[in-house]
């Protein structure tokens, strides 16, 4: 197959990751595959002077950042500027994906030739610029859609009922990489250590982490709190004297934050699928989460614990729990983390969404078999 992705643009956000991970293998497995994105947008010179003012430092080149591709052997394509993505940028291909809300209506505007079109549905507007009702009507665009997680599907249909024939929507949950998170067996920290994904996007729940682990602090006084993220630190989201947090790190040392944890803290208000619980589940981490996008799902083979979304107070308990485990408990969870993960690869996923391509390109000939048939 020739295959199109559309991005809006590239960053270290999972579910650019994600795309990468697609694109490579699905080259390794003989198809042609390009990437066509927008550069990444610049910050105005009102938001550099508020960083500034905020003592969070002059904003760097955003395009000078690392991303998911940036050891990724396929074809990237950046557009000269931040406008829609058009027909002269697209190569003619067998199929094109759109693969976040604004690209939606780019992909359904390109001729025939660029192939039948595809939405890869990861996201469903819990982030700051995705308007639901701008969404929604992406999700009515005649493209087959292919979602990572019950919630998204569920959503989906609730919203758009006209879209809840399972012959449009094909179900691809997210994978891990076995190679890339791994950890030998292991026991408790003798110092509990607590992790979590740093981030200034209120969505993404940083702020009941942190104060769950202050309030954890109160019965567990030597407790540690690591984190990462793809944002600097902000006073807007402030991180206590005693936690310890790094910003963009490479993908190869991910797996080392993860396994130095006797918890991984899994914290959105909304999310599409969640990708940190995996990742920590194959370092053999247990999760406390919330029930946003896949977990309660992956959270259903016991490698970790569900918690109230706004509810820091039912995180701190279940921290308090999970640390002061004996050494034989916790490797039970560790063990069942581990095992969720184990049964699924990427090699699985990428069979289901090659199969998906294959199904939007069959939907995309039978329709227009049935366009031109004589009345």
């Amino acid at each position: 197959m020739r295959i199109t992705f559309v991005l809006n643009h590239v960053n270290l956000n999972g579910g650019i990751r994600v795309i990468a991970i697609y694109a490579e293998r699905l080259k390794k497995r003989g198809h042609d595959v390009v990437v066509v994105t927008r550069p990444r947008p610049a910050p105005s010179m009102k938001e550099r002077v508020k960083s500034l003012v905020k003592g969070n430092g002059w904003p760097v080149d955003p395009n000078t950042l690392a991303d998911h591709f940036d050891n990724v052997d396929v074809d990237l394509r950046v557009i000269d500027s931040r406008r829609p993505i058009e027909d002269r940028d697209v190569p003619d291909a067998d199929v094109v994906i759109a693969t976040w809300w604004e690209t939606a209506p780019w992909v359904a505007a390109l001729s025939p030739a660029k192939g039948a079109k595809a939405y890869f549905v990861q996201d469903f507007g819990a982030n700051v610029g995705q308007p639901m009702d701008q969404l929604i009507a992406t999700w009515r665009l005649p493209m087959h859609h292919i979602v990572i997680s019950h919630y998204i599907r569920d959503l989906v249909k609730q919203h758009v009922p006209e879209r809840a024939d399972e012959r449009e929507t094909s179900y691809v949950p997210n994978a891990v990489d076995l190679e890339q998170f791994r950890s030998p067996p292991r026991g408790k920290n003798l110092t509990a250590v607590v992790g979590t994904i740093y981030s200034r996007s209120h969505f993404k729940g940083a702020d009941i982490a942190i104060k769950a682990c202050e309030i954890a602090k109160e019965k567990l006084p030597d407790l540690k709190l690591i984190g990462f993220g793809q944002h600097d630190k902000s006073k807007d989201v402030p991180l206590p004297s005693w936690a310890s947090f790094r910003s963009r790190i490479p993908d190869d040392q991910l797996r080392d934050v993860y396994a130095s944890c006797d918890v991984w803290l899994f914290p959105p208000r909304k999310e599409g699928y969640g990708l940190p619980i995996l990742e920590a589940f194959a370092c053999r981490t247990p999760v406390i989460a919330t029930p946003a996008g896949a977990a309660p799902e992956l959270m259903a083979g016991g490698g970790g614990f569900l918690v109230p979304h706004e509810d820091p107070h039912a995180m701190a308990e279940e921290i308090v729990k999970v640390c002061s485990l004996s050494d034989n408990e916790w490797r039970r969870i560790s063990e069942s983390a581990l095992a969720t993960v184990s049964g699924y690869s990427w090699d699985d996923a990428t069979d289901r969404f090659e199969a998906a391509l294959q199904t939007a390109m069959t939907n995309d000939e039978t329709n227009n078999e049935s366009m031109t048939k004589p009345e």
